[in-house]
This record gives structure tokens, sequence and C-alpha cells, in this order.
């Protein structure tokens, strides 16, 4: 990179931290976070964030330590990210539903020198002791053991203390954002200061044009993960964030909220749009306020979307996006979403346009672009795109050959640059020599009123290699639904070849900590429960 200032050569970029102190200053007295009955404002949170960075400091915290966060949504988890940024510290979020094991790795693997907990999750900290040899303090959130900080008892002695936030070059690291883990350990995205700064930029030119101090946000899922990323932008311009009472996620308590706060904007995940919608209590309270309903972390089935749309109005807007690149991919916005399958509008299965500043493209195994609908991988490139993985030079390299970085995704482009997703690489099958994209067949299932949930996957077979599965809940209030309905109505739909051959009936599907249908867990309970062969190694 060119030089910047200083006289060192690297460039230098703004403190994400600025962000909050900007908004402080604009907005004192306005409310910055709210939960319960209790509000916090602009000016007592930047004041709070400037005492924890000093107490931080105090302890022998320095620019490029990693500091662990485990716990549930609160003042102090919402606080803990702006204390990292500003001390040029990594920020290290952990979704609070990880066991103590899954917890003690993330603290080893990132190195963490700090962590602040919930004291609920005590278990999880002496994890995390035994099993991270660079943790030098432990900081409670609540009752404090021998040994540990108290959180709140950290911040007197330095109110009304400014702090001067670190000076940061473009690539200097402020958030490993782990992933899922959906093949072997997660790995630590390394998001960075000139990273986000534009991920910001780009999210509120995407997805909430127009927001102001006068806008109102809910945080629905842990601030760990994608919650977390949407709520920077609130505070870049300084919109509330209300934050749930409780942990559990209760759709009559989100929209008594959203009635109550005036909610214009909120991020959630497919299956939670659809808890939301279908929930009665969302004809009980008002959501007029509401501008954009954001989701994202995988597509959403048309009949869900079409549901949704039917709730809430033209209020929805998609984008995909892996947290390696934090969501920049594409965006299908509020003006490209259409209950009525025939409108030029519906951009039916489309997860929308490239993201601006952002290119997309679709390559074939020798990193060459394919021709429009052409299945390929979904591959991108642009300012989004995260430093690598935190300790894994071999799994970046993989995930950033030829200059792009790989989402392992399939897809395609039409002619007019609009993608589709047909799957996970690892979720696509072959059947008989031919490809089958889950996706798809999940899709034509779902428009049958008798199913709520499904996935389908590939399991071995002597005679084709590979056939589908398809693993149901049932929907309730119709009928019970069984297999030769389901089949039936893949007649004239769907080839042949791309039917499941096996229909299982569960009450439920395993879920991620982010409402997600895990797959490799549906595969592996199968496999417990008897209904299907181990595939073969």
């Amino acid at each position: 990179m060119s030089g910047g200032s200083g006289g060192s050569g690297e460039a230098r970029v703004a403190n994400l931290a600025r962000l909050l102190g900007q908004t402080a200053r604009l907005h004192p007295d306005r409310p910055g976070l709210i939960q319960g009955d209790e509000r916090w404002s602009w000016a007592e949170i930047d004041r709070r964030v400037d005492a924890m960075a000093h107490a931080l400091q105090a302890l022998g915290l320095r620019k490029g330590d990693a500091i662990l966060v485990h716990s549930r949504n609160n003042r102090q988890l919402f606080e803990s990210c702006w204390a990292a940024f500003r001390l040029g510290c990594i920020w290290v979020p952990t979704n609070f539903r990880l066991t103590p094991p899954e917890v003690a790795y993330l603290g080893a693997s990132s190195g963490a020198v700090a962590m602040i907990v919930e004291s609920d999750f005590a278990g999880h900290a002496d994890a995390v002791r035994a099993a991270s040899p660079a943790l030098r303090h432990v900081i409670a959130i609540g009752t404090t053991r021998a040994g540990e900080h108290d959180y709140e008892a950290l911040l007197p002695p330095h109110l009304g203390r400014p702090f001067a936030e670190a000076t940061v070059a473009a690539d200097d690291p402020l958030w490993y954002f782990y992933t899922s883990g959906t093949t072997g350990k997660p790995k630590a995205g390394i998001l960075t200061h000139g990273q986000m700064a534009f991920v910001v930029t780009n999210h509120l030119a995407d997805l909430i044009p127009g927001t102001t101090e006068r806008d109102c946000s809910i945080a629905v899922a842990p601030l760990s993960h994608g919650a977390g990323i949407h709520a920077l932008l609130n505070v870049a311009r300084g919109a509330a964030t209300v934050l749930l009472p409780t942990d559990r996620m209760e759709p009559d308590t989100v929209w008594a909220l959203v009635e109550r706060h005036r909610v214009t904007n909120l991020f959630t995940v497919p299956t939670i749009v659809k808890m939301l919608v279908e929930h009665p209590s969302v004809d009980r309270y008002d959501h007029s306020s509401l501008r954009y309903v954001i989701y994202a972390g995988a597509p959403m089935y048309r009949a869900d979307q079409k549901r949704a749309l039917q709730a809430l109005g033209p209020v929805l807007v998609q984008y995909f996006g892996l947290g390696e690149v934090t969501g920049c991919i594409t965006v299908l916005p509020p003006d490209m979403h259409d209950a009525d399958d025939a409108s030029p509008n519906a951009n039916i299965g489309s997860c929308g346009r490239p993201r601006v500043g952002m290119e997309v493209a679709i390559l074939d195994e020798q990193l060459q672009p394919v021709p429009a609908g052409t299945v390929g991988e979904i591959c991108c490139r642009g300012p989004a795109v995260f430093a690598g993985y935190h300790g894994n030079p071999e799994a970046t390299a993989k995930a950033l050959r030829g200059g792009w970085f790989h989402t392992g995704d399939l897809g395609r482009m039409d002619a007019r640059g609009l993608l589709y997703i047909t799957g996970r690489e690892s979720d696509m099958y072959i059947s008989g020599g031919s490809n089958v994209y889950p996706r798809e067949v999940e899709e034509v299932l779902l428009t049958h009123p008798g199913v709520a949930e499904i996935a389908v996957l590939g399991l071995p077979d002597e005679k084709w290699g590979e056939v589908g599965a398809a693993v149901v809940v049932r929907a309730a209030g119709v009928p019970p639904v069984d297999e030769a309905a389901l089949l039936a109505h893949l007649e004239g739909k769907l080839a042949r070849y791309r039917w499941p051959r096996q229909v299982f009936f569960w009450d439920t599907l395993p879920k991620s900590g982010y409402g997600k249908i895990v797959k490799k867990d549906v595969r592996r309970l199968l496999v417990e429960r008897g209904e299907a062969q181990e595939a073969p190694h």
C-alpha cells in the first residue's frame, strides 16, 4: 500500500471506534441502547466505553491483543466491541449457546489474553482458562469469583477520562469472525479496520439506506455474528438498538417491542422471519414502522417469502454473503421482491445483484467465468473480502486462490447479472451420473401446504451412487401429508432423477445457534436412528 501519515509507510484509516464517538458527539442525549425498561444514551455508552478501554489498558492489554467475549445480548457485550476497537485490540465474540469445550477452542485458537464473560457461564470461563495459556484476565459480568475482575467495578476510576483511540492501518485486525464450522473446526476470519469501514458504508447504502438517528433497530439474534455487524450500522447513524429482555426469541415479545419503540429495521435469518410472520401476534401489534426486514444466512424459500410479504408489506431485503466477506456479495432490495409470481419484480429464487463496489463471478474449476445460466462456484472480490484466517495459511490460500474469494456455494447468474444459488458445493450429490442440487428440490416441496420445513440431502446407494432423502417437518393445522402426496406434488415440476427416493417425517430439524438448518446434523441423526448408512470413506 502507498504511504499515509505518520511516516511509517502504512496506509492509515479511521479506527472503527470513531463511529461511536462521532455519534455520541452529534446525539449525546438520544437513546443508543434499550433493554427492558432501561435505556442508555449515546453519551453514556461512549463514556463507559472510554472507561473500559482505560481499564483494559491498565490491566496490560495492548494493540493486537485478542479479547474473548462470551455473553448473552446485554449492555456490556454491546460496549465490549467498541472498547476493543479503541484499544486496537481484536474482538472475539462467541455464540452464548456454545458448550464450554467449543468456547475453550475459540479462546485457545484466538490466543485471547482476556475474557469478558457473563457470570452465568462460569464453566465456560474455567474451560477457557484450562485450554488457553495466553489468557491472563477474566472479567465477569455479574457475580465475580476468586481471581476474576468485576466488569462494573473496573469502570468508576476511569469515568470521564477520554480515551485516545489507537492509530490503525487498513489491514489491522479488529474482529475474529468465527465460521460456524460446518466442516472441521471453526476458523477465525480476520476482519480489519479498512475492510469494515467499507462494509459499514456498503451496508448503509445497500441494506438500510436513509437511516438516521430517528430510526430504531431490534436485535433478535446474538450480537456475536451478523446481528453484531448490523448493530455497527445503526451506531454509525445514531439509530437506537433494542435488545430482547431474555435470550429467548418470542414472537409476541418481538412484535410488542416493534410497536412500542417504532422499530424501523431488523436483521435476522429466514427461519426467524418465518417464525415471526406465522405467529398470531403478527396481527395483534402495529408493525407499520418497519421499513427494512433484512434476512441473510440462507436464501428464503419462495413460500415463506410470499407469506412474509403479505404479512409485512414491501420491506424485505435479502443479502447473500459469508462471514469472510461480512455479507457483501449480493443484495435483493424491497423493490426486487414481490408476492405476485407473475410480477417482473418478483425475481423468484434470486438473491439479487452484486453489492456496490464488489465483483461477483461464477467460475469453473479452472477459475474461468462460465456463460450466463451455467452453474459454477460463486466467487467474489473487492474491499469487503477478509484478510484471511487467523493461524491457518492453508485455508487462507484455498479460500483466496486466484485472487478471488471462493464461497463454496454453487450458483448461476442470469443475463442481467442477478445471482441464483443452487446449493452448497458440499450439498450437491450425483445420482446416476447427474448433478442434483437439493435446494431446488426443497423449493418445490415447500410449496406443498403440508410441509413446514424440509432438508434434502444425498445418501449412498449401490445402484445410483447417491439418491435423495427428504426429511420433512409437517405443517400444523392441516391434514398430515404422507410420502405419496409429496411425490405426487413433484410430478411435472422436477425431473424424476431429482426426486427423493426416501422421505422421513420428524418433529423438528436440528438448527444452529443462528436458526439455520444444519445438514451435517440431519445426516448424523439419520445414521444414529438407523434410517441411513454412513457414506463410505
